[in-house]
C-alpha cells in the first residue's frame, strides 16, 4: 500500500462515519429533545405491555368462546366510546392542559388492566366483563388518543414534528414486535393473569415520565364558546381542506376494511395455520415488526418532501398485501407477509398523520384530530364487527380477500379523484 493510499483510506472511513452520524441524527431527531425522550421511553414500556394483554385478551376470549364472532363483539364493544366521546376528548384537549388530561386517562388504563388481571387470577373471568372492561378502556382511549397525538407539538419544535411522528410509530410499532411475542410465551408458560398484571405496571413508566416534563406554558386554549359550536368548527375545517377530507375519509375505509384481519388473528393462529397461543403471538409481532420499520423509513425520510409519494405507496401496497396474506397456509411465509403489511400500512399512516397536523391550524389541532382519531378507532369496532360475523359465514380467508378487494378499490379512487394528495410534500 503507497504512502497515499493509507490516509486516503482513512478520510474516506471518517467521512463515511460522518454520513453514518448524519443519517442517524436526521432519523432521530427528535430524540435530541428532553421532552420528547422521557415521553419516547416511557410510552415504549407501557406499550409493551399493552400489546401484551391485547393479545392474551384476545386469545382467552378466543379460548372462553371458540367463536371469531365474539372477537368482533369485543372489539365492537372497545369501539362504541370511540363515538360517544372522541370529539369531546378533542374539545378538552384544546381547553386543559394536555399533561393532566393525559396522565388521568393512563392512571384509568391501569386501573383497568389491575381489575382483568384480578378476575383472571380468581378465576372467575367471563366473556360479558371482558366486553365491559373493554368499553370503559375504549372510554378512556377515547379521551386519551386526541391528547397524545396534540401533545407531539409541546414535545419538538414543529420542523420536527414529521420526525417526532414517525418516531412515536416506531416506538408504537416496536411494542407491537415485542409486546405479542412475549405475551404469546408468557400466555402458554403462565397464563393470562400474568399477561395483564405486566401491563399494569407498564403504565407506571409513562405516568412518571408524564410528571418529569419541563414544559413551556401551555399555548393558548381555545375560546370557551357552546361545546357543539367548537366541535363544529373542527369538522367545517377538514371539509373544506380537501388534502385533509381526503386523508380522514380513506384512514377510515382502512380502518373499517383494513383492520379486521387484526381481530381474526386468534382464529386464523388455530384454524388456518393450526397453531396456538405462541404462534397467535407470531403473527401479530410480524406486523409489528414492519411497522416499525416503516415507521424508521419515514423517520429517515422526514426532511424530504416525498410525504404525497409515500402515501400513494402505502395506499396501493397495504391492501395488495393484505390479499397475498389471505392465500397462504405456510406460517414462515405468512409472517414475511404481514411484515409487508405493517411496513405498507405504516408508511401510510405516518405520513397522513404528519400531512394532517402541519395542514391545521395550532387552535383548532385537538378538534381536527379527535376527528382524524374517530375515522380510525371510530370504523374500526365496526369492521371487527363485520369481519367476525362475515367470518363466521364464509371463513377468515374469503373474509380478509374480500376487504382487501374493496379498500383496492378505495385507493384507486384516491389517486382518481384527489391527485394533489400525492404531489404534496
Amino acid at each position: 500500500m503507497s504512502k497515499l493510499a493509507f490516509p486516503s483510506r482513512l478520510l474516506a472511513v471518517g467521512w463515511s462515519g460522518a454520513a453514518l452520524r448524519l443519517r442517524l441524527g436526521g432519523t432521530f431527531a427528535a430524540l435530541r429533545h428532553h421532552n420528547y425522550r422521557l415521553w419516547f421511553l416511557g410510552q415504549l414500556v407501557s406499550l409493551v405491555g399493552t400489546w401484551m394483554q391485547t393479545t392474551a385478551q384476545g386469545f382467552l376470549v378466543y379460548e372462553l368462546t371458540q367463536s371469531p364472532a365474539y372477537l368482533g363483539y369485543v372489539g365492537f364493544a372497545s369501539g362504541i366510546p370511540t363515538w360517544l366521546f372522541t370529539l369531546y376528548g378533542g374539545l378538552i384537549a384544546d381547553r386543559m392542559s394536555r399533561r393532566t388530561l393525559l396522565i388521568f386517562t393512563q392512571s384509568f388504563m391501569m386501573g383497568l388492566a389491575a381489575m382483568l388481571a384480578f378476575l383472571t387470577f380468581a378465576g372467575i373471568v367471563q366473556p360479558w366483563q371482558i366486553i365491559l372492561l373493554a368499553f370503559l378502556l375504549g372510554t378512556a382511549n377515547a379521551f386519551d388518543a386526541p391528547a397524545r397525538l396534540a401533545f407531539v407539538l409541546e414535545l419538538v419544535p414543529r420542523e420536527d414534528l414529521t420526525n417526532a411522528v414517525a418516531l412515536n410509530s416506531t416506538m408504537f410499532n416496536a411494542a407491537t414486535a415485542v409486546g405479542p411475542a412475549v405475551a404469546g410465551m408468557a400466555y402458554a408458560a403462565l397464563g393470562p393473569a400474568w399477561c395483564f398484571t405486566i401491563n399494569a405496571i407498564s403504565f407506571i413508566a409513562v405516568i412518571l415520565a408524564l410528571a418529569r416534563m419541563q414544559l413551556a406554558a401551555a399555548p393558548k386554549s381555545a375560546p370557551r364558546g357552546r361545546a357543539l359550536d367548537d366541535i363544529r368548527q373542527g369538522f367545517q375545517f377538514v371539509r373544506s381542506d380537501s388534502v385533509v377530507r381526503t386523508l380522514v375519509l380513506y384512514l377510515a375505509a382502512v380502518s373499517f376494511l383494513g383492520m379486521g384481519f387484526v381481530t381474526l388473528m386468534p382464529a386464523w393462529a388455530v384454524k388456518v395455520l393450526g397453531g396456538g397461543a405462541t404462534t397467535n403471538g407470531w403473527l401479530q409481532s410480524a406486523r409489528g415488526v414492519g411497522a416499525m420499520i416503516g415507521a424508521l423509513l419515514t423517520a429517515s425520510l422526514a426532511q424530504r418532501a416525498m410525504r404525497g409519494k409515500l402515501i400513494a405507496i402505502g395506499t396501493f401496497a397495504f391492501p395488495l398485501a393484505l390479499f397475498g396474506f389471505a392465500l397462504i397456509r405456510w406460517l414462515p411465509l405468512s409472517l414475511l407477509a404481514l411484515v409487508i403489511i405493517g411496513l405498507s400500512l405504516m408508511i401510510y399512516m405516518n405520513n397522513s398523520n404528519s400531512m394532517v397536523q402541519t395542514q391545521t391550524p395550532d387552535e383548532l389541532r385537538g378538534r381536527v384530530l379527535s376527528i382524524y382519531s374517530l375515522s380510525f378507532f371510530g370504523l374500526m369496532p365496526l369492521g371487527s364487527l363485520f369481519a367476525g360475523s362475515l367470518a363466521t359465514q364464509v371463513g377468515e380467508p374469503l373474509t380478509v380477500m374480500i376487504a382487501a378487494t374493496l379498500l383496492s378499490l378505495c385507493s384507486l379512487l384516491v389517486w382518481i379523484k384527489a391527485p394533489q394528495v400525492r404531489h404534496m410534500g
